[in-house]
């Protein structure tokens, strides 16, 4: 038999016998036909008549999954977020309970948000529509707020951005599995949130510090027609964490809020996505083995690819040419056009910061809040922590109201804890008497482990290797900041 095979035939068949593998081909040259080696990001898949072997099989399960877990924690960003706020501050502050609000002042409470804003204080609550509608009984007054789902997404506003225009009025928040209609009274606001769980944030903009009493005194919440006053929760002076958990941690907190609320048509192949990694609506989350290992590679890479969207947001240009600096919250409020998901641009926003609102994402001259951030200095390099920056703020920036800049851990998101214990050590904006302006009213602000001999009060320090950014924020913005006549340089290093 051998003596009829050609010399090439008898080549092929002692290299096979004597166990030389097949060349390798890549992935984008594979035919995915007869015998063949193939390079994949799940190792090489050998082919023999088209078919591979148990083995293979199973890596490519595997990497599938992986891809998965990764592209569900980006799509899950906001709602995890939301949840381990809402289990944390309740934790820390005791207002699980129906009703009961925590008031965040000191610099240890507000620490505990992402990216919190250090220049007012916050009031918040979780409410669940799960057992019927709520309604809220408004107090007139110079407030601001509103009512948000779990993904972060604006029911309504309340205070003066709302329709009571800070007149105070009733309003009557209905879950997914009401129907507003039954609930329409004339005196009364009637909104439909997607979720059953809902957060509701204020903040007190009246500079008398007697009408918080007057506020809390008033405000009255409860189920339709049976509402009585709030508990406020104040002085916990505690220090706490709402940034989302790594690990096994996150899909526990995404698992136990999938089973709270209703799924969305929206979410529908997220969640068969999801059952593979033993995350399934109405059962148990207990990954075996092989799924807790999948799992906690997807959430690492996960996180890394959404903290590269952050840093490089690809959807995004900068907003002033030849600089760094973004204007955050570079998608709709609804978080969806008529044609696609904004799962990268939400990803990003909701990874370095929470809530969202009109005025937050839309602002015009003189109303709103515009938020600039920047990860770069003006070389184009990371910005560190072991080393020295200065930010040179122009003279007269475009602010009805103010301006602040405020230092973030990015490891946490929240504000940076640098072992101070006062405001200013993490955040100095343009109402502070102690801060030191140049002759031509522009200022100077420093950022990094040293501060400058004579501008202690310009200077906020970094520790360690604990990475950072900052926002810009400027309240009720004027034209200028629209039509980019003012600008913003980057950070330079101060050798």
């Amino acid at each position: 038999m051998l003596r009829h095979m050609t010399t090439a035939t008898v080549a092929g068949a002692l290299l096979c016998a004597s166990g030389l593998a097949q060349a390798a081909v890549p992935l984008d040259q594979a035919t995915l036909k007869g015998d063949e080696v193939i390079e994949t990001p799940a190792g090489e898949i050998e082919l023999q008549d088209s078919y591979f072997d148990e083995q293979a099989s199973q890596r490519l399960f595997d990497t599938m999954d992986v891809q998965r877990a990764a592209q569900a924690y980006i799509w899950s960003t906001p709602l995890v977020s939301t949840t381990t706020w809402r289990d944390n501050q309740g934790e820390a502050f005791g207002t699980d309970e129906p009703g009961a609000f925590a008031v965040l002042e000191t610099l240890k409470e507000k620490r505990g948000i992402v990216t919190a804003n250090l220049t007012t204080p916050y009031i918040f609550n979780f409410t669940d529509l799960s057992d019927g509608p709520v309604q809220i009984d408004y107090p007139p007054g110079q407030t601001a707020g509103g009512v948000l789902d779990m993904w972060m997404r604006p029911v309504f506003d309340l205070g003066l951005t709302g329709p009571d225009k800070g007149e105070g009025a009733t309003y009557i928040v209905v879950g997914p599995g009401d129907d507003p209609d039954d609930y329409s009274e004339e005196d009364a606001h009637v909104f439909q949130s997607e979720t059953n769980n809902v957060l509701v944030g204020i903040r007190i903009l009246d500079p008398d510090p007697a009408y918080y009493d007057t506020y809390v005194s008033q405000y009255q919440m409860g189920p339709v027609g049976d509402t009585s006053p709030s508990t406020f929760v104040k002085g916990k002076d505690v220090e706490w964490s709402a940034t989302a958990p790594r690990g096994l941690a996150y899909w526990e907190k995404l698992a136990s809020i999938i089973d709270e609320e209703p799924v969305r048509e929206i979410d529908k192949a997220w969640m068969a996505m999801l059952a593979p990694l033993g995350i399934i609506k109405g059962e148990a989350f207990a990954p075996d083995e092989r799924q807790r290992e999948i799992l906690l590679q997807g959430a690492a890479l996960g996180e890394l690819m959404t903290r590269n969207l952050q840093v490089n947001p690809r959807y995004a240009d900068v907003w002033w040419e030849g600089t760094s600096w973004y204007k955050s919250f570079d998608f709709v409020v609804a978080q969806a056009t008529d044609t696609l998901q904004q799962i990268d641009e939400r990803a990003t926003w909701f990874y370095e910061a929470v809530g969202s609102s009109e005025g937050m994402v839309n602002p015009t001259p003189g109303a709103g809040q515009v938020y600039m951030t920047t990860k770069r200095d003006a070389n184009g390099d990371m910005l560190r922590a072991d080393r020295n920056y200065v930010l040179h703020v122009p003279a007269e920036v475009p602010v009805e109201q103010f301006w602040s800049l405020t230092l973030y851990s990015e490891d946490t998101r929240r504000p940076y804890d640098n072992g101070g214990t006062e405001i200013s050590d993490v955040s100095l904006d343009s109402r502070m008497e102690q801060l030191q302006y140049n002759e031509d009213g522009s200022i100077d602000l420093y950022i990094g482990p040293d501060a400058p001999d004579g501008l202690e009060s310009n200077h906020m320090k970094t520790v360690e290797d604990d990475g950072w950014f900052v926002y810009f924020r400027l309240y009720a913005p004027g034209q200028a900041f629209f039509d980019k006549s003012f600008s913003l340089p980057d950070f330079e290093l101060v050798e």
